[in-house]
């Protein structure tokens, strides 16, 4: 790991301490890790960004929850994974994932057409 993906995963957990736990601005910061984390690139606009109080994890819920207010059914109301992927990437500036990537990620079988490999499980 980097030491920007480490400063991007430590600022996000900094501003993941002002808001309580497992609540939507705390998942997204969940989220912002996890691309941190497989993406050396974003983790670097992520951190530039992060001090800007306009670019919080806060201010990046209230993109995802207008999604969902849009998209709202009765009084339900959902974000699929890959909307919110996008519409946080659309909001840091990220590079975009290609199609079918975000699916594909952690589901080798749907990489290896349809069988599962276990040494992708090793190392």
């Amino acid at each position: 790991m980097t030491t920007q993906q480490t400063a991007a995963l430590d600022k996000l957990r900094e501003q993941q301490s002002d808001v309580r736990e497992h609540t939507a601005p705390w998942m997204v910061a969940q989220q912002l890790m996890d691309i941190c984390r497989h993406e050396p690139a974003s983790a670097e606009l992520i951190l530039q960004d992060l001090d800007r109080p306009a670019m919080s994890i806060v201010e990046a819920e209230k993109k995802v929850k207008a999604y969902a207010d849009a998209h709202k059914n009765g009084s339900f109301a959902c974000v699929p994974p890959d909307e919110s992927d996008r519409i946080l990437r659309e909001f840091y500036g990220l590079p975009a994932m290609e199609a079918g990537e975000q699916a594909g990620q952690g589901a080798p079988e749907e990489q290896a057409g349809g069988f599962l490999d276990l040494m992708d499980f090793l190392g």
